[in-house]
């Protein structure tokens, strides 16, 4: 929420001119004065002290600005994505480089990567071994949000970003 014009109610503001020259303390009608005869906005930039810090802000700019800043919140508020990757346990050395390098740039964007071991009959210990092998691997680019998860026809576990 950004207070700004009319809205001032203070009787006293500290003025910040348009290059960030310190113009002292006037009253809140001489800012505004000021304001309309540069044609820009009075923005009170903090209620915490008193007299309260006030800027002279080029039009229109104090409201895009708080609205960027709405947005980038919420951007870094939304939980980040959880991308697959399907491993087998008799997987070859070059796609195991394979698969560890897509996992590390996922990481590296900002998602999270579940890892999953698909297993036949007694492949578990190896799935697991797998996985254990994958977590120390990527220990620079991500950490295990749980233990790795060894069920019936899969080995499983989430790694998220650092």
């Amino acid at each position: 929420m950004v207070i700004m014009n009319e809205k001032i109610r203070a009787s006293e503001v500290r003025l910040t001119g348009l290059r960030g020259e310190d113009l002292g303390v006037v009253t809140r009608e001489e800012a505004l004065e000021k304001a309309r005869e540069l044609k820009v906005d009075l923005v009170c930039t903090s209620l915490m002290s008193s007299p309260p810090p006030c800027k002279l802000v080029a039009k229109g700019q104090a409201k895009q600005q708080a609205s960027q800043e709405k947005r980038g919140v919420k951007a870094k508020e939304q939980p980040s994505k959880i991308k697959e990757l399907r491993l087998t346990p008799h997987i070859e050395e070059h796609d195991y480089d394979t698969k560890l390098r897509q996992a590390a740039k996922l990481l590296g964007s900002g998602s999270g990567v579940q890892l999953v071991v698909r297993i036949q009959g007694k492949e578990g210990p190896k799935a697991k071994e797998l996985l254990e092998r994958m977590l120390k691997d990527l220990a620079e680019s991500g950490k295990k949000q749980s233990g790795i998860q060894v069920s019936g026809k899969q080995a499983a576990v989430q790694v998220l970003p650092l």
